[in-house]
């Protein structure tokens, strides 16, 4: 009796084992809710754009219709977030990363908070492929253009010392010769245009050319209150005026221009999303079936257009290997490159 008992034991709980294992991709997010986490504070333009416009279609495509929600958790420049998609929050596809790309060389620039390994996160996809760029706001400074930059100080706002709107400017400093004097401390790159508009910045550097197209970015384009100095990409943008030069271009050595490169790596990635390492293969390959539905989606392309926002999509895959290349690039230019990050 004992020894059928056991086996009788056994036998349910392999089933029930194999239950769990065998749940469906549908089954599993029926009634579940998908957070999607943004790793700025509000106001923070294309970045979080995004993520909200596909939070309020993409439940139509995906398996088991789970809720989708979006939540803001800044840091740090997006490493609060990465650390935390990447070993605190649930590995089973429910918890979905949206952070500005910039936070993709804190590990291969060895800064401290950063407990991440890029290579291993699932990718999802990005929405569209941009370039970054700096501006000087024409009410607070007399400069025109990057060259004026290097003749006189030019004051600029950026949330973090490791975020891209800090980075890229410092970078540009040490390797080109600009007398950009940044300012860090503000809770998101939204704080950072609210103070330029009320004169306390005279300029923001390392943010995307999509960025400067929307919102109220754009009109200030429109009324011609901004001066686009540099663009910060590893290969011009389309879009951007011919005129306005290409940082890798200002690089004073040969040595300076392969660091602004690791750098400027990161902007191939445009918008990047991604889940953590242990998500599910099944689960991860049905967010990223939804993502591409929900791109081409009429009420996606009206809800991000509408905001002077393009449609440019990058796949998971293509991504994956964009960040792999990334980290297989020269160990002296990252030593190099390293050399600007805070300590």
């Amino acid at each position: 009796m004992k020894a059928a008992a056991s086996i009788s034991a056994a036998f349910f709980a392999a089933a029930s084992c194999f239950g769990a294992h065998a749940q469906s991709v549908e089954d599993f997010y029926r009634g579940k809710t998908v957070t999607m986490i943004v790793g700025t504070g509000e106001n923070a333009g294309a970045v979080e754009t995004y993520p909200r416009a596909l939070a309020q279609v993409m439940k139509k495509y995906m398996p088991g219709a789970p809720n989708m929600i979006v939540s803001n958790m800044p840091g740090a420049g997006g490493i609060k977030a990465a650390n935390y998609i990447y070993s605190i929050a649930p590995q089973d596809g429910t918890v979905w990363g949206f952070i500005t790309r910039g936070f993709l060389l804190a590990p291969m620039l060895k800064m401290p908070q950063a407990n991440f390994d890029p290579v291993k996160f699932n990718w999802i996809g990005s929405t569209a492929r941009t370039v970054s760029v700096g501006i000087a706001w024409k009410e607070a400074t007399p400069a025109r253009s990057i060259q004026d930059a290097m003749e006189r100080e030019l004051v600029i706002g950026a949330t973090s010392a490791g975020q891209d709107t800090a980075v890229f400017p410092n970078a540009l400093n040490k390797f080109a010769g600009t007398k950009f004097k940044v300012v860090t401390g503000y809770a998101s790159v939204g704080e950072v245009d609210y103070a330029i508009e009320r004169g306390e910045l005279q300029g923001k550097v390392g943010f995307t050319w999509a960025a400067l197209n929307s919102g109220r970015q754009l009109q200030w384009l429109r009324e011609g209150k901004v001066q686009v100095l540099v663009q910060l990409g590893v290969e011009k943008a389309r879009g951007v005026p011919a005129e306005v030069p290409l940082g890798l271009d200002l690089a004073r050595t040969p040595g300076a221009r392969q660091a602004l490169e690791v750098i400027a790596a990161p902007s191939a990635t445009g918008f990047p999303s991604f889940m953590g390492p242990g998500a599910p293969k099944e689960r991860v390959e049905a967010i990223r079936a939804a993502y591409a539905k929900a791109l081409a989606d009429p009420e996606f392309i009206e809800l991000v257009t509408r905001q002077g926002l393009d449609i440019d999509p990058i796949r998971g895959e293509d991504l994956a290997r964009i960040v792999r290349d990334m980290y297989a690039l020269p160990q002296t230019a990252v030593d190099l490159a390293r050399t600007v990050m805070p300590q």
